[in-house]
């Protein structure tokens, strides 16, 4: 009688299954998490560019308002700028002007400084650096004062001669009258200036 194990022969198979089905799961699992892994990492940069791209719009938008405003407040000092040196070119201008101004223009101001209330000129002379000055007054002491302005500053020398004052009576009578007058002439000469010598003196200057 032969007798077959038929459970020892079909035992080896099972445990080759088994050990088959294991390794087979074993790689499912490794590669779906590998592929979750990969998922997440790319979803994680994903996200990661997608905020340092929000960020660099912030920074861009920031960047814009401040070169809007830069360019707002570099306007502002560029006209600022503009107007000093307009104002610098006047001053520089006007100082010009005085620097440069003629004896004649200085005189003038100066003769006009001068003049007190009840006063006034009729006629204004100058030849060489003698200066005569003709007018009328009311008062003495108008006339009075009107020397002693003459005499402040460096323009004329002192003393300024009063060449004549002569008295005109009041005339007339209601809204007609003329009160009483002094005609003055008042003479002065003009300090640091030489007087060009005379054409006879040039003449034999000129002989020699």
């Amino acid at each position: 009688m032969i007798r077959i194990n038929l459970l020892g022969i079909e035992r080896p198979k099972a445990r080759k299954a088994a050990v088959s089905f294991d390794v087979g799961q074993r790689l499912t699992v490794a590669a779906s998490l590998i592929l979750i892994g990969a998922a997440l990492a790319i979803g994680w940069w994903w996200w990661t560019l997608r905020q340092q791209s929000a960020q660099l719009d912030a920074d861009i938008a920031a960047a814009q308002q401040e070169a809007t405003r830069l360019r707002s407040v570099l306007a502002e000092v560029q006209q600022f700028e503009q107007q000093r040196d307009r104002l610098q070119q006047r001053v520089a201008l006007i100082e010009q002007l005085r620097s440069g101004q003629s004896i004649p223009v200085q005189l003038l101001d100066h003769v006009s400084r001068s003049l007190p209330d009840m006063l006034w000129l009729t006629t204004l002379q100058q030849e060489g650096t003698q200066v005569t000055i003709e007018g009328q007054s009311t008062t003495l002491i108008a006339l009075s004062d009107f020397v002693g302005n003459l005499s402040t500053g460096t323009l004329l020398q002192r003393p300024i001669e009063i060449v004549s004052s002569e008295v005109q009576p009041a005339s007339g009578s209601g809204a007609d009258a003329v009160p009483e007058l002094i005609q003055f002439t008042v003479r002065a000469q003009i300090a640091g200036a030489t007087e060009p010598p005379p054409p006879a003196a040039r003449g034999q200057g000129g002989a020699r």
